[in-house]
């Protein structure tokens, strides 16, 4: 229905302007809104002729000749019919017969040259396609228009590229994965091996001081259910099952309380824990979960903390309620300090814990401080510097 209103509109506009710039007579007008309506006819055979073929042909650049084709011979035909009535001459006629026919060979010329150039570039997608679904994610089509061929030849390539980033981010998820799994596997292993050491000489009658024994066995059950704890908090963190009673809190005494109860942890390190907190500093959160945040990163930076060296908890309140805990050891590396609170990143192996723990101190502390609704952020080196604020 869209061709013939098309067509039917074309006709008006040719009758009109018959009208306007020709002035026919009676007998001129009837013969040209003939041929007029000759020539549509003509034109919505065509149409209805390339609609089958277009979709049956084994080349755009036969398509394209085809298009051409037609579209001469349909614009010949009306020119001829239309010049036989207005050339008395057989010389003019001629004339316009060889003209016509140089136009039908300019127009071959210019399809099959056109339909070349689109031909090679539809030929490059095609090929960058198949190499992309064989695994190839480096593949471009190089193809610049600005038509809809340049349009999806431009989807195509960001097509591939988004792949290729899902590839690449893929892989260290999986190289990342597999490393958090060894370092879980690890601290597993280890208390693991000491319990059942310390079982197997308690039934072979080896062991002297048995309460000392019971000891271990006691502070290695507690390291496993701690780290048994963290993974259970951070897997509720990541589904946002965790729910928090929140009050009134002063950061700075939580601060206080947190610091006093690492102090021996930094004695063993020869490691020294300074607080600095401006006065009261108020913030609206769960007591606990804010306590672990402060003990987790204390914890992270005494264990990087070089001997005889300070770790500073700094408190203070600047529109926000603000904790600041700085070590002086190397700090995070550059290009880890945006990852450095993920669960599955390479950054791990520079928190992985040499005394024990998966590294998953700051990865909580990041869960629980977004729970609140505040942000936590890590700076590069030197020196190790992890800041959180919460609303104040």
């Amino acid at each position: 229905m869209k061709i013939v209103g098309g067509l039917l509109g074309a006709l008006a506009v040719v009758v009109l302007a018959t009208e306007i710039t020709m002035r026919p007579s009676p007998g001129d007008r009837q013969m040209l809104i003939a041929i007029y309506v000759g020539s549509a006819v003509a034109t919505l055979a065509t149409i209805i002729i390339l609609r089958w073929f277009i979709p049956k042909a084994r080349s755009i650049r036969l398509t394209v000749f085809a298009i051409a084709a037609s579209a001469v011979a349909v614009a010949a035909v009306t020119i001829a019919l239309s010049s036989g009535l207005m050339f008395s001459s057989p010389h003019d006629l001629r004339l316009l017969v060889v003209a016509m026919a140089l136009g039908a060979l300019l127009a071959v010329v210019l399809s099959l040259s056109v339909g070349g150039s689109l031909t090679r570039d539809l030929e490059r997608m095609a090929r960058v396609a198949e190499q992309v679904g064989s695994g190839d994610r480096a593949s471009r089509t190089g193809v610049a228009r600005r038509d809809e061929v340049g349009v999806v030849a431009g989807a195509l390539d960001g097509m591939v590229a988004s792949l290729e980033e899902a590839d690449s981010l893929r892989r260290q998820t999986e190289e990342a994965r597999a490393h958090f799994l060894a370092a879980i596997s690890h601290d597993l292993r280890t208390p693991l091996a000491s319990l059942q050491a310390a079982v197997e000489a308690l039934e072979d009658n080896l062991v002297d001081d048995i309460p000392r024994y019971h000891r271990a066995m006691r502070r290695d059950i507690e390291l496993l259910g701690g780290l048994i704890d963290d993974l259970f908090l951070l897997t509720r963190l990541e589904a946002g099952d965790l729910d928090l009673v929140r009050e009134s809190v002063d950061l700075a005494e939580l601060a206080d309380e947190a610091v006093e109860v690492m102090v021996p942890l930094a004695g063993r390190s020869d490691v020294e824990l300074k607080l600095e907190a401006s006065g009261v500093v108020r913030t609206i959160g769960a007591p606990d979960a804010l306590t672990r945040v402060i003990r987790n990163l204390i914890d992270n930076a005494i264990r990087y903390a070089p001997p005889d060296s300070v770790v500073r908890v700094n408190v203070a309140n600047g529109g926000s309620a603000r904790v600041e805990v700085t070590d002086e050891g190397t700090g995070f590396e550059p290009e880890f300090v945006h990852e450095a609170f993920d669960t599955f990143t390479k950054a791990d192996a520079a928190r992985t814990r040499e005394a024990g723990g998966a590294g998953l101190g700051l990865a909580i502390a990041r869960g629980l401080i977004e729970a609140h609704g505040g942000t936590i952020w890590a700076d590069s080196g030197p020196g190790g510097r992890v800041t959180f604020q919460l609303p104040g």
